[in-house]
């Protein structure tokens, strides 16, 4: 399972409500090959879900994964930070062996 925090979902819900998308769109994750770890986090909406895709209910907002992607992010749960360094999305990843500084990428 993928859990978001209260932060990161009050933020989710923000960007949904300001860009006026569909009632139906999710959040959704994923993996990329790249980064300086091997591995990138991929965060977007999506209105569409497959029907293999990985989907989750967490704090009142849909998430939705594909398989091959989920194999990495299972237990992960995003949270959002803002500090004077930035804001934005982080991702705690119990499946990456290290990830790199700027937390967005990882290797296992």
């Amino acid at each position: 399972m993928i859990t978001i925090t209260d932060r990161a979902a009050a933020e989710v819900k923000r960007i949904v409500t300001e860009q006026n998308l569909p009632g139906a769109t999710a959040l959704r994750l994923g993996v990329k090959g790249g980064g300086c770890s091997g591995f990138s986090y991929t965060l977007g909406f999506d209105d569409q879900v497959g029907e293999i895709d990985q989907t989750f209910e967490t704090n009142g907002v849909k998430v939705v994964c594909d398989p091959k992607s989920f194999l990495y992010l299972n237990g992960t749960q995003v949270d959002f930070e803002e500090s004077l360094m930035g804001r934005g999305f982080k991702f705690g990843n119990p499946n990456a062996a290290k990830s790199c500084g700027c937390g967005e990428s990882f290797s296992v």
